[in-house]
């Protein structure tokens, strides 16, 4: 099913297994890797992960039926996600975990002064790997 076109939504929510295939990356103008589709967040949602069964890009694949979101999260870097791209989006998880569990609240762990960090660097720097969240 193609976004875009309608009826994406009712299919996700009504499919008996939901299956979305986007790339790992997408072709950028200066960072020969490109431009990760795999992001800790993004500014605008139009179907949230409660609509998606498994994802599959040309890493591989990662069956998300019945995992928590921060299992959702891991299992989506580990097999999903472009091998330039993993140990920055690892990087994000382990800190934002850490802080998140700290304060007493770890179920969807994220930096929200920080989540956007990879896209402000690909408007400043042309390319989203970062050397750093902090």
């Amino acid at each position: 099913m193609i976004n875009g076109i309608g009826g994406s939504g009712d299919f996700l929510r009504n499919a008996y297994l939901s299956i979305m295939h986007p790339p790992s990356v997408r072709s950028g103008r200066t960072d020969p890797a490109g431009i990760s589709c795999v992001v800790p967040m993004v500014p605008h949602v139009d179907h949230t992960e409660h609509d998606l069964d498994v994802l599959v890009t040309e890493q591989g694949l990662a069956d998300l039926r019945g995992l928590c979101p921060s299992d959702r999260a891991q299992r989506i870097i580990d097999c999903c996600a472009h091998p330039d791209y993993r140990p920055i989006l690892q990087d994000y998880f382990d800190q934002a975990t850490r802080e998140c569990l700290a304060k007493g609240c770890g179920h969807e762990p994220h930096m929200l002064d920080r989540v956007f960090r990879m896209q402000q660097h690909l408007a400043e720097h042309g390319t989203m790997k970062i050397a750093s969240w902090d």
